[in-house]
Formats: structure tokens, C-alpha cells, sequence
């Protein structure tokens, strides 16, 4: 069972960049699917969430209306759409699975490796 986040980058401000979040060993259509995302001393901080089998997304208040989470279910790979992008988007991203959006982290039991995103100009 593994997670294997791509797409990470270098992106100016105001930029866009797709993540992907490829599931190997697991469907992911039977588990929510969270990003989350974590830079140096903050706490990871919940970016956003979907569970295709109830149509549930989740979007925290610092991405709502510039980040769109999505899901393909022939590859097997969710991702996170992210449009004019600030510095504080700054972060490695990781995303992870669980079994709902609402759960807390620390119920979410297989992670991927992280994608750097850096917004600089």
C-alpha cells in the first residue's frame, strides 16, 4: 500500500501548480483522501479532502476558492488544482488516507513521501 505524491515545484507568486497523489496497493475510491502540509516549526496543517463515495470535499479557510481537489478513479490518483498561489503556500505537501474527511490526523494511516511546493518570485 503506498502513496506517491508528484508535481511539487518553483512557481512565482500568483502561479499555478497541480499535485498528484498516485495510490498503488489500495482503491482509492473506498477511502477520504487528505492534503495536508507542513512547513519548518508549524503544525502540518489540513489543506483539503475528498471522498469520492459520498461526494464529501473539504477546503480549509487559507486554500477555499483558489484550491480545487479532484479524483480520477481509472488512475487512481487524486489531485490538488492550485491557483494564485502565495508564499504562504510554501510547504511540502503530503497527502494521506483515511476513512472520512472529518476524522483527525492522526487517524490517517498511510502517507506519502511529501512534494515541495516553494511560491517565490
Amino acid at each position: 500500500v503506498q502513496l506517491v505524491e508528484s508535481g511539487g515545484g518553483l512557481v512565482q507568486p500568483g502561479g499555478s501548480l497541480r499535485l498528484s497523489c498516485a495510490a498503488s496497493g489500495l482503491i482509492l475510491d473506498y477511502y477520504a483522501i487528505r492534503w495536508f502540509r507542513q512547513t519548518p516549526g508549524k503544525e502540518r496543517e489540513a489543506v483539503s479532502c475528498i471522498k469520492n463515495s459520498d461526494g464529501t470535499t473539504y477546503y480549509s479557510d487559507s486554500v477555499k476558492g483558489r484550491f480545487t481537489i479532484s479524483w480520477d478513479s481509472v488512475k487512481n490518483t487524486v489531485y490538488l488544482q492550485m491557483n494564485s498561489l502565495k508564499a504562504e503556500d510554501t510547504a511540502v505537501y503530503y497527502c494521506a488516507r483515511g476513512t472520512q474527511c472529518t476524522h483527525p490526523q492522526i487517524l490517517y494511516d498511510v502517507w506519502g513521501q511529501g512534494t515541495q511546493v516553494t511560491v517565490s518570485s
